[in-house]
């Protein structure tokens, strides 16, 4: 046996789609602030006698991402029961798809340190969310005892499987990522809502050509964790081969506080779950409404035609068009003031300053930021103090504007008369600075820039006091 590993992937994506009403009820899905168990009613809670009725809304947002995946969409989809007993599962059995899924063989194009990965879809199929877990004193090993919110029970998921396409953490990062893009686009799932998206990963080491055991680890709740419990079980798995062990198939759990996964329960595999179809869902064709359901321009889409119709550079155009409201706010700056002055502005100070307060980009109004960009287009602001007063607006509590702060605090360009003046009084007071440029240090001069900008209030133009500066110097050295 040698050390040639080869790592595969797949991952099982389960996106809570963001419909009003759960799948097979009228129970509200509007519930995170709400009292445990209190968004409940007999279809979702399996009482005898109640029946499920299918969430139009749930199968069309499940056609849109499968259009998006460039999927087939099935002509007849079916429902099946998948039984098994967990405490979260109020009816013993989840209602799910299994031989015929609304969506199947479809792709999806990932980039990895610049190079495309295409990734297989198997499928992206329907079904309801289990209820929530609450671990009381610990992880799931350690807590004391275990609290049930049947709040969550019902709400719809579409699963999105992939193909064992994927050969390192930082591949299935890229997928995630990718994917969560797709969905924000297409308005089919609230990423602010905790649980959202929720990552199954399985994984196996194939060494000399021989497929090792898979194992699964459930329920990953972020992109982060999604690297570190992929990286932890491939140094398991390595490790365990190196030795001459064996890898158990099974599933594992990921404990986010310590960075380890461990193990749950052996693997359960297909025979395990009894399928049969749900008698009291019938089939569903898609034939009567599928072509009319619409797909938006998708993020690879946006950043091309931004790369095409405003002129910025690849690398700007990924910033711009990782969030579709990101992407619809510099646009709508972009129609005010030129372009590339917008993406730079956007891409750069905006986001940066943003990402630094924890602030999405709704937290500012496009016009108000275009009317600060425009004063810097304009010429009538410095870029240092357009970032001052853009901080400034950001941490306000008051409403104030970035042209707000410019005004009341006078941040506008200085006039020139007042530059020169400025620029004397630098040269006056400070002899030895000016004796340091004169003898070849040119670095003194922007210390005298500095005495300038601070004279003025960092209004004036620091090339233009350079300028300015140099030529004082040389005026006062010939007279």
């Amino acid at each position: 046996m040698t050390d040639d590993f080869e790592v595969v992937i797949g991952l099982e994506i389960h996106v809570q789609l963001d419909t009003e009403t759960k799948m097979f009820c009228s129970c509200s899905t509007d519930y995170e602030d709400s009292e445990p168990n209190t968004h409940t009613c007999p279809v979702c809670l399996g009482l005898p006698g109640s029946l499920p009725v299918v969430n139009e809304r749930a199968v069309e947002y499940a056609v849109r991402v499968g259009k998006a995946l460039e999927c087939s969409i099935c002509d007849e989809t079916r429902f099946h029961r998948k039984n098994y007993y967990y405490p979260d599962l109020p009816k013993n059995f989840q209602i799910s798809q299994y031989d015929a899924p609304i969506n199947e063989d479809g792709r999806l194009v990932v980039s990895v340190e610049g190079e495309d990965h295409e990734i297989g879809i198997t499928r992206a199929h329907m079904e309801e969310d289990p209820g929530a877990l609450t671990h009381k004193g610990g992880s799931i090993e350690r807590s004391k005892y275990t609290l049930v919110d049947y709040n969550r029970s019902g709400t719809p998921l579409l699963e999105i499987v992939t193909e064992p396409d994927i050969r390192s953490p930082e591949e299935a990062r890229a997928v995630v990522e990718t994917l969560r893009e797709i969905l924000e686009y297409l308005g089919v799932y609230d990423s602010g809502r905790s649980g959202a998206l929720r990552v199954d990963a399985n994984i196996s080491i194939s060494q000399d050509g021989t497929e090792g055991n898979r194992t699964e680890v459930k329920n990953i709740g972020s992109t982060k964790g999604v690297v570190r419990a992929l990286r932890y079980e491939v140094t398991r798995q390595k490790n365990r081969l190196k030795r001459g062990g064996e890898v158990v198939q099974e599933t594992r759990h990921y404990d986010d506080d310590r960075g380890v996964t461990v193990t749950l329960r052996e693997k359960e595999e297909e025979k395990d779950y009894r399928y049969f179809e749900e008698a009291d869902i019938p089939v569903l064709r898609t034939t009567e409404f599928k072509d009319d359901v619409h797909v938006p321009e998708l993020p690879r889409e946006r950043r091309a035609r931004f790369e095409d119709e405003y002129g910025v550079s690849d690398e700007v155009a990924e910033k711009l068009t990782s969030r579709k409201s990101v992407a619809d706010f510099y646009e709508e700056v972009a129609a005010r003031v030129d372009a590339s002055l917008a993406a730079t502005w956007t891409a750069d100070e905006l986001l940066g300053e943003l990402n630094y307060r924890d602030l999405d980009v709704t937290a500012v109004d496009a016009q108000e930021f275009a009317a600060l960009v425009e004063l810097v287009a304009e010429d009538e602001l410095t870029d240092a103090n357009a970032v001052e007063a853009l901080r400034a607006a950001l941490d306000d509590d008051e409403g104030r504007t970035p042209v707000d702060v410019v005004d009341e605090r006078d941040l506008r360009k200085a006039d020139d008369d007042v530059t020169v003046e400025a620029t004397r009084e630098a040269v006056e007071e400070n002899p030895d600075a000016v004796q340091d440029y004169l003898g070849g240090d040119d670095e003194a001069i922007n210390y005298l820039v500095g005495q300038v900008m601070q004279k003025t209030g960092g209004s004036a133009d620091p090339a233009v006091v350079n300028d300015v500066l140099r030529d004082e110097i040389a005026q006062k050295q010939e007279g």
